[in-house]
């Protein structure tokens, strides 16, 4: 992701926010209750994703039809879902932004469908370095023995992990 500016920021309203809950929850399940709050606010910015502010604090981004956690949204609240995990070999890869190749794949759970967000953890503490998206539904990813799997969209370090409001 290139340098983020913010142009501004608003609260947005009970309906925009159950709105946007509703596209969480399409993604993540019951876990989408994590992220209620009384108070979001939606970020102006130039980057290819819409930010949102969840008590002030950049814990979800959408696009298109889809809303998922940023990766500050799951060390703050982790959640079982749509996970890829890779092995350490590839954690400082993927840490600088590079796009998940199969042979660093350890497991993929089911509910991974291509061309939606995933969670990239490393195996050891399943802790988070990426946003990306899938290119294979999860059976087809398992299928598959060499190639990109996953499209990286916001890793550690990058700006949006960086960004300070």
């Amino acid at each position: 992701m290139p340098k983020i500016t913010v142009k501004k920021r608003h609260v947005i309203r009970k309906t925009q926010i159950a709105g946007l809950l509703d596209r969480l929850r399409a993604e993540i399940g019951v876990s989408a209750e994590l992220f209620q709050s009384d108070r979001i606010e939606r970020v102006e910015t130039d980057a290819p994703v819409e930010i949102y502010l969840v008590n002030k604090k950049p814990l979800l981004m959408a696009s298109g039809d889809w809303a998922f956690p940023t990766l500050r949204g799951l060390i703050e609240h982790p959640i079982s879902e749509r996970r890829v995990t890779v092995d350490a070999g590839a954690v400082r890869f993927v840490a600088n932004g590079a796009d998940i190749m199969r042979p660093g794949v350890v497991s993929i759970s089911p509910d991974i469908r291509e061309g939606r967000p995933v969670q990239v953890v490393e195996e050891r503490y399943g802790k988070p370095l990426a946003v990306g998206v899938a290119l294979f539904d999860a059976a087809d990813m398992e299928r598959q023995e060499k190639g990109k799997v996953v499209k990286s969209l916001h890793f550690v370090g990058d700006d949006l992990w960086n960004l300070e409001i």
